[in-house]
C-alpha cells in the first residue's frame, strides 16, 4: 500500500522522518507538489482559509501542532470536506513551565538584578522583589496548561483562583472558581489561558486593567489577541500594573523598537513557550498521529468533522 503524502508547513527535521518511519511521505513547505497531499500537519505560520484549501485539492485533514486552531477557517474546512484536528496534550508541560518561568522572573525582578550585575553593582539593595507564599494567582481559563500551572503555584503556597465559563463547580482541585471581575481585583498575578475568539478578543483592555491591583503582574502564554497592547502600555506607563510577561503578542512578532521593549518590568519572548526539544517532538508526533488516524478511519482529536 502506498503511504499517504502529508504536507508539513515547517522545515522537516531528521527526527520527524525517524518518527514517521515510512508510514507517510512528508512534503515540506518548499515543495510545490501538492497534488496527492491528503493531510497537512500545521503550525501557526499560515492562515488556512478557502484559498489555501483550494491549493490542496486532495486534502482530507488539517492537523494543528498545538491547542489553538484560530488560524484555521473551520467553516472553509467544512465546506472543503476537510477534518480539523488539534493536539491539546502536546504543549502542556512546556507551556506551563514557561508560564511559571515568566511569573518567577518578574516577581523576583531578575531582569533588573541581571542588569545591576552587568554594571558591576552588588551588595544589599532596597528590597522590592516579592515572595509568592500567600499571594494569589488568578487563572483566566482552567484547561490542561492552567491546571498544571495551578499545581506548581500551589506547591509555592499560592492561593489559586480561576474563571472558566465551561466549569460549573465552585472549586476544582483546590482552585476556587470566581468571576472575572473578582479574579482581576484580587490577584497578585493574572495568567491568561483562554482561546482567541470573539468573546475573548482584547478581554484585557483599559477597563479590565483598571480593576487590577497596581502591584499585579500579567502573564500571557495563550494568544496575543487577548490583550489590547496599547492599553497595556498605558497601564505600565501610569504604574497601574507592576509588570507583564508575554510569550504571545499582537502583532506577532512585535516590531523592533516597540514600546513594550526595553522595560525592566516587561519580558517578551517570541512565542516559544512550547518550543522545548521534548515539546516540539510531542507537537509534531501528536499532530502526525492525529492526521494518520483520520486517514485510516480511526478516532482522533477532532475539533471540526467534515459535513
Amino acid at each position: 500500500m502506498t503511504p499517504p503524502k502529508i504536507h508539513v508547513d515547517r522545515e522537516i527535521q531528521a527526527a520527524d522522518i525517524d518518527y514517521v518511519d515510512g508510514r507517510a511521505e512528508l512534503v515540506g513547505p518548499g515543495d510545490d507538489t501538492l497534488a496527492g497531499v491528503t493531510a497537512a500537519v500545521i503550525g501557526i505560520g499560515h492562515v488556512w482559509d478557502a484559498d489555501r484549501f483550494a491549493g490542496f485539492p486532495d486534502l482530507r485533514v488539517v492537523s494543528r501542532m498545538g491547542i489553538g486552531y484560530d488560524n484555521v477557517d473551520v467553516a472553509a474546512a467544512t465546506a472543503a470536506d476537510v477534518v480539523v484536528c488539534n493536539a491539546p496534550d502536546a504543549p502542556t508541560v512546556s507551556t506551563a513551565e514557561h508560564t511559571m518561568a515568566l511569573l518567577l522572573a518578574l516577581t523576583k525582578e531578575l531582569p533588573t538584578q541581571r542588569a545591576r550585575a552587568l554594571e558591576g553593582l552588588g551588595g544589599p539593595v532596597v528590597a522590592t522583589a516579592r515572595e509568592l507564599d500567600g499571594s494569589t494567582l488568578g487563572l483566566v481559563g482552567l484547561g490542561r496548561i492552567a491546571r498544571r500551572v495551578a499545581t506548581a503555584a500551589q506547591a509555592l503556597d499560592m492561593e489559586v483562583v480561576a474563571v472558566d465559563p465551561a466549569i460549573e463547580h465552585s472549586e476544582v482541585d483546590g482552585v476556587r472558581m470566581v468571576s472575572l471581575e473578582a479574579l482581576l481585583a484580587s490577584s497578585h498575578v493574572v495568567s491568561l489561558h483562554a482561546p482567541a475568539n470573539e468573546a475573548t478578543h482584547h478581554m484585557i483592555n483599559d477597563a479590565s486593567l483598571a480593576t487590577m491591583r497596581d502591584d499585579a503582574v500579567l502573564i500571557n502564554c495563550a494568544r496575543g489577541a487577548l490583550i489590547d497592547h496599547d492599553a497595556l502600555v498605558r497601564a505600565l506607563d501610569d504604574k497601574r500594573l507592576a509588570g507583564a510577561g508575554l510569550d504571545v503578542t499582537e502583532p506577532e512578532p512585535l516590531p523592533v523598537g516597540h514600546s513594550l521593549f526595553g522595560r525592566p518590568n516587561v519580558i517578551v519572548t517570541p512565542h516559544v513557550a512550547s518550543s522545548t526539544a521534548a515539546g516540539r517532538r510531542r507537537l509534531f508526533e501528536h499532530a502526525f498521529d492525529n492526521a494518520l488516524a483520520v486517514l485510516s478511519g480511526d478516532p482522533a482529536t477532532v475539533v471540526a468533522p467534515p459535513h
